[in-house]
């Protein structure tokens, strides 16, 4: 006997979620309950899905609690408190400005922004202490893409076109 039934449309909604949901907790649960209603044990289960009996018989409990909600409610996580972003968001502002701006306005002789320049820009503005990780956030928040210059040019070794089945010079 299986230790939980699903109603059709249910089933339904569970294995779109299994199908194309990007959360990988979410996708785990849906599969864990179709798993269930498709009749194998807790103990087959959490052995498939690397999870304990225990965090099998709970989130059958909690699909359970959540009755009224809708299903694909009733498998997601609980609101995960936190501290806000709030130093990436200030460090945004200043970057997106800095950015639309030359070094050399600041005196550096780089012809590019580097992420240790941001950093004490946006520490001198702020004046708070932010790290190199929190502007490369920032950086990405705002899709901004660079490459790290290449400093030796690439030499083309001696005997190039024979590597590359070239013709012979006559």
């Amino acid at each position: 006997m299986a230790l939980i039934r699903l109603a059709s449309r249910a089933r339904q909604i569970l294995q779109g979620s299994v199908d194309s949901c990007s959360n990988a907790r979410q996708v785990r649960r849906a599969q864990v309950l179709l798993w269930l209603h498709n009749g194998e044990s807790p103990s087959q289960v959490a052995q498939r899905s690397r999870l304990t009996r225990q965090a099998i018989y709970a989130i059958v409990q909690r699909y359970r609690t959540r009755q009224g909600q809708p299903v694909t409610t009733r498998i997601q996580d609980r609101e995960h408190p936190g501290r806000p972003p709030t130093k990436v968001a200030l460090a945004r502002r200043i970057v997106q400005e800095l950015l639309q701006q030359l070094p050399q306005r600041y005196h550096y002789r780089s012809p590019v922004w580097t992420v240790p320049m941001l950093q004490v820009q946006v520490q001198r503005r702020l004046h708070i202490k932010i790290s190199r990780r929190t502007i490369r956030r920032a950086l990405h928040q705002l899709r901004y893409r660079f490459k790290r210059p290449r400093y030796v040019l690439a030499l083309r070794p001696v005997h190039w076109r024979q590597a590359k089945g070239g013709s012979k010079m006559a």
